[in-house]
């Protein structure tokens, strides 16, 4: 029996999937972690810092999970808060004054929507965390490894290049979410995700990501070392391209341009 979306869902939604500490610890070297925003405080669900792949030094940014039920909580079980997109930002303009590449790890269900983050000013981090890395001038590589969840993930993902892990997920809305709005019953998830094209093989059909990284040894001494020779070769060829602002302003512009015009050709 072949999987189905909300099997992918739930898959990328498994308490003993690696979270973003996992791959830091695993892939990168020397990781030093920056901590705060500078206007509020810091927040938990955001990891960032500085580190090294392959001899280059970069700014590697995870929203983090945790992993036990304590973990969880302190990290607002991976829900960060706008001072967690506030921090990451201010540390991708750091990466950007001294000419290091920014990595970016995503897993989240979504951005808080606490009264809190709202009063903080949620949707305004999101924002500007989207127009300054339309503009940043060094290498943006973001990878989904879990749950791509709405502004909370795209807050991290308007980069050079996208890639998801086999059984990661990114869609605008969680398929509960989703089956509540359209049809006022949360427990029609399963149909909502197969609406919502939330699957790592649709992302790559849409050209909204650029690569699928395969899973089957997840969280091992291999995985890591595979994931780590693809990181940094990815790096190496973004720094060698030339005109990479426009050339991530034609990637976005040009999301979706031949699927529509599928669309179009069908509907006459």
């Amino acid at each position: 029996m072949s999987e189905t979306a909300y099997d992918k869902v739930k898959l990328a939604r498994k308490n003993d999937r690696p979270t973003g500490l996992d791959y830091i610890r695993g892939i990168f070297k020397g990781f030093i972690e920056l901590h705060g925003d500078r206007r509020f405080g810091d927040d938990p669900a955001v990891v960032g810092g500085l580190a090294c792949i392959s001899g280059i030094p970069v700014t590697v940014i995870a929203i983090e999970k945790g992993h036990t039920a304590r973990e969880r909580a302190m990290r607002n079980f991976g829900a960060p808060n706008p001072e967690g997109y506030r921090k990451a930002l201010r540390l991708m303009k750091q990466a950007e004054k001294f000419g290091r590449p920014v990595v970016c790890l995503i897993d989240t269900s979504g951005a808080f929507c606490g009264i809190g983050a709202e009063e903080r000013g949620q949707g305004q981090a999101i924002a500007e965390n989207l127009t300054e890395m339309s503009a940043l001038r060094v290498p943006i590589l973001s990878i989904l490894v879990g749950e791509g969840g709405s502004g909370g993930a795209l807050a991290l993902a308007a980069a050079d290049r996208v890639f998801m892990l086999e059984n990661a997920v990114y869609s605008v809305i969680s398929p509960e979410g989703c089956a509540s709005i359209l049809w006022k019953d949360a427990t029609k998830a399963e149909e909502a995700s197969e609406h919502l094209r939330l699957t790592a093989q649709d992302a790559l059909s849409l050209g909204i990501i650029e690569r699928i990284i395969p899973e089957a040894d997840i969280g091992t001494k291999v995985f890591y070392d595979r994931l780590r020779t693809l990181i940094g070769e990815e790096i190496k060829a973004l720094i060698k391209t030339p005109g990479l602002v426009s050339q991530r302003y034609a990637r976005f512009r040009g999301i979706g341009s031949d699927e529509a015009a599928k669309l179009t050709a069908n509907e006459g």
